[in-house]
Formats: C-alpha cells, structure tokens, sequence
C-alpha cells in the first residue's frame, strides 16, 4: 500500500447525502496524509465537517490541520442567501487544529465564517506544509479571490475553484480580479507539469480529475495566445 493517503469526497454524495445545498453546489472535499504517521489534512471542509472527521477516522487517519483553498461558503463555511453551511468554526469545535489559507486570505475567511483569526494560519506563497513526513506546496492563484491557493501533493494538485477541467472560477465576484486569474494560469501554474493530476474544488465535468496535459489540450480558458485575448474573452 502506497504511503500517500488521498481521498475525494463529493458533497452530496459521499457525505452530507440528503442536504440541498450541498448536492447542488457538488463540492468536492480531499483529504490527504501520511499512511506511517496516521495523519491528515482535510481541504475545504465544509457541510459537515463531522462526517469528514468521522471518515478519517474510520481509515484510521488523526486530523492535525485543514486547508482553505478560498473564502467562498461552500469551502469553509458561512452564510449564503439565508442559509448557514458548516465548516471551519464548526471543524474547530471538533478538533481544535490550525487552518492554513493564504495571508491575503485571512481577513476574508475571518469576515465571512466568524473565525477567529487566531485560529488561522497565515502563508506565504510557496509555502511548504508537512503533514506526517510528507510535504504538499501552497501556490498563490489570486483571480477567483485575492487569497485562492492550490495545493501540490504526490503528483496532485488541489486546485478548489482556481482552475476546473472545463473552465476556471469566476472572476465577476467581490475580490476576483481577471487580470490576476490570466497570471495565475499562464504564469503561476505554469511550472506545474503535464504528468500532475487535476483534481478540482467542483465536480463541474464528465470526470472527477484529469492530467494537467489533458486539460491543457482542452480547457478554453488556457487556449488564448495574449493577456488581451484572454480579457476579452473572459473577464
């Protein structure tokens, strides 16, 4: 058995079966760690942070800490349109283990779940983060918001609401910034290879992950050739 431990679980279907929102917005939750050491990080832990727990435990893996990709409720919790989701206040409740998100992340994450900013981890872009004795890197990609992050893993990059297989996240939203979104995939992402595997924040595609040579070949939103293009297209 391989001592990478990576799992992804879709909202709606793997757990929060039965919640509304959760099968409409089809998150995907991931949970990564060492197989030797027992230990685990989830990765936008929302809906119900207590079944994500449960599930680690059940594999006999110890939460020591969750990652935020970005602010939005559907990652880390809040309210939206009248509704509360449950994510890092409520994982808190639970395991009181730090949240790692991107410095210009920490105030956003805090406004929108009523976090305690203390509770938050605050990183610089390239940032390495072990868990077990393994290593995962933090990557900056401001577009979808100031603070968005993906993570590379064993091979993997987590890339929440950055980049999809089909299409990125939007950048018509308070804190996106299109010019930064072309950065972060012609620049940012760049150095990324074509071997890694996608794995994004939304099950918006035919299938759940993809080679980043793949998506390249085929995603619109990587095919124009100049910033001006891409802004006409897509900002």
């Amino acid at each position: 058995m391989s001592r990478v431990y990576f799992r992804q679980l879709l909202a709606g279907r793997d757990f929060a079966v039965g919640d509304p929102m959760a099968t409409a917005m089809v998150n995907f939750v991931y949970a990564m760690g060492d197989r030797e050491t027992g230990e685990a990080v989830l990765v936008d832990p929302a809906y119900r942070p207590g079944e994500l727990v449960a599930a680690l435990a059940a594999d006999d893996m110890t939460l020591v800490g969750a990652i935020g990709t970005h602010y939005h409720f559907d990652h880390v919790g809040g309210d939206y349109a009248g509704h509360h989701v449950d994510g890092v206040v409520e994982l808190l409740e639970i395991a009181d283990v730090p949240i790692h998100v991107q410095r210009d992340e920490v105030e956003w994450v805090s406004k929108r779940t009523g976090v305690d900013e203390g509770s938050l981890v605050a990183h610089e872009p390239g940032d390495a983060l072990a868990v077990g004795g393994l290593s995962l890197t933090l990557i900056h990609t401001p577009g979808h918001t100031p603070g968005s992050q993906c993570l590379l893993f064993e091979g993997r990059l987590v890339s929440g609401d950055t980049l999809f297989l089909e299409g990125c996240g939007r950048t018509d939203l308070p804190g996106s910034d299109p010019a930064e979104m072309y950065r972060t995939l012609t620049q940012r992402l760049a150095s990324v290879s074509d071997e890694t595997i996608l794995y994004p924040g939304h099950f918006y595609s035919a299938q759940p992950d993809a080679p980043m040579s793949e998506v390249r070949a085929t995603n619109r939103v990587l095919a124009p050739a100049s910033a001006d293009q891409w802004l006409a297209m897509f900002s």
